[in-house]
C-alpha cells in the first residue's frame, strides 16, 4: 500500500505568506491613518525620554546639615580646649556652622531629569559641574582638597581666636585647640570656629541661649572672607532653628532679597565685628546691628 504522507510543505508556505501579507497590510494601514506630525511628535517624545535619563553636566546643591560648634559630635566636643591656665566654659545657646550638600560628581553624575526637577525647586541650585569640580579633578581629589582647606581654616580660626582673646586680657599661654568635624570640607566654617573658641574661653554666655548661625572664611588676622552657597546656607540655618545669621560683607549682594522669613542677617567684616554682634544678640540688643544692603559688596 502507498505510504501516507504526513508533511504539508505547501500548506506551511501558504500560511507564512498569508501572515506576512496581513502584517504588511496592517503596517500600511497604521501609517496611512496617522499624520506625519504624529510620528514626529512620537520621535521627539522618545528622544526627550532618552535625553532625560542621560548623565547631566550639572551639580545639584541643597542646604546641608548644620553643626553646633559649642556642642559635640559622636561623643566628642566639636571644639576641644586643653592646657593653659584658663578655664573652659559652657553655653546653653548654639553657634551653627553651615554646609551645602552637592549631588552629582564626575564619577557619579545625576541625570538630566534630576537636574531639571532641581532647577524648578527654589530650595536647590543647579550649577555647571566644572564650577564645582575643576576639569580633570576626580571626586577623591576634590574631597582631599576640601579637607585640606578645612584643616587650614581651623588653624587660622584658632590663631585669630587666641589673638582676639589676648586682646581681651585672657591668658592663652599653653592653650591647645582641637576641632572635630571630619566629614565637612572647605574653609567656610572658619568664623564660627573662632567664635566658638572665644565663647568657651569666657565666663559670659555670649549667645544668651539663642541659636545663631553664620558663615565666612577667616584668616589669622581675623578678616572674614567670602564663601559659596550662602543662600542655601541661610535656608539650612532657618530650618534648624536659627533666628540670627552672621554674613560676610563680601557676600551681601547674594544675601539681599533672599533672607528667609524669621531669620535676621547681620553684616560682618572681621572677627571683632562678629564677636561684638554675638554679644549684642545675646544681650537682646541686636536690632541695631547692620543688615546687608544691595550697595554693600
Amino acid at each position: 500500500m502507498p505510504q501516507e504522507q504526513t508533511d504539508h510543505p505547501h500548506d506551511v508556505s501558504t500560511e507564512s505568506t498569508s501572515w506576512i501579507g496581513r502584517t504588511y497590510t496592517g503596517i500600511r494601514r497604521y501609517f496611512g491613518t496617522h499624520s506625519f506630525g504624529f510620528f514626529a511628535g512620537s520621535c521627539c517624545c522618545v528622544l526627550c525620554a532618552v535625553i532625560l535619563v542621560l548623565p547631566s553636566a550639572y551639580v545639584i546643591e541643597a542646604p546641608g546639615p548644620t553643626q553646633n560648634v559649642l556642642g559635640s559630635r559622636d561623643g566628642t566636643a566639636v571644639i576641644s580646649i586643653s592646657g593653659g591656665r584658663t578655664a573652659v566654659y559652657t553655653d546653653t545657646g548654639k553657634l551653627l556652622l553651615l554646609t551645602v550638600n552637592a549631588s552629582g560628581t564626575p564619577e557619579y553624575p545625576v541625570t538630566n531629569a534630576e537636574a531639571l526637577i532641581a532647577w524648578m525647586n527654589p530650595r536647590r541650585t543647579v550649577t555647571p559641574s566644572e564650577v564645582v569640580f575643576p576639569i580633570g579633578q576626580s571626586s577623591t581629589q576634590y574631597v582631599k582638597e576640601q579637607r585640606k582647606e578645612m584643616s587650614g581654616s581651623q588653624q587660622s580660626s584658632a590663631k585669630a581666636a587666641l589673638a582676639y582673646a589676648r586682646s581681651m586680657g585672657i591668658d592663652t599661654r599653653g592653650i591647645k585647640i582641637s576641632m572635630h568635624v571630619d566629614d565637612i570640607g572647605g574653609p567656610s566654617a572658619g568664623m564660627m570656629y573662632a567664635l566658638g573658641v572665644l565663647d568657651k574661653l569666657t565666663a559670659r554666655s555670649e549667645t544668651g541661649g539663642k541659636t545663631i548661625a553664620g558663615t565666612g572664611t577667616i584668616d589669622a588676622q581675623g578678616r572674614v572672607g567670602k564663601i559659596g552657597g550662602i543662600r542655601l546656607k541661610m535656608l539650612g540655618a532657618r530650618r534648624d532653628g536659627a533666628t540670627w545669621f552672621l554674613a560676610p560683607q563680601s557676600n551681601c549682594s547674594e544675601v539681599v532679597g533672599h533672607v528667609p522669613q524669621g531669620l535676621r542677617d547681620v553684616r560682618v567684616t572681621t572677627l571683632a565685628d562678629a564677636y561684638s554682634a554675638l554679644l549684642a544678640i545675646g544681650q537682646g540688643k541686636g536690632s541695631s546691628l547692620p543688615h546687608c544692603t544691595a550697595s554693600v559688596k
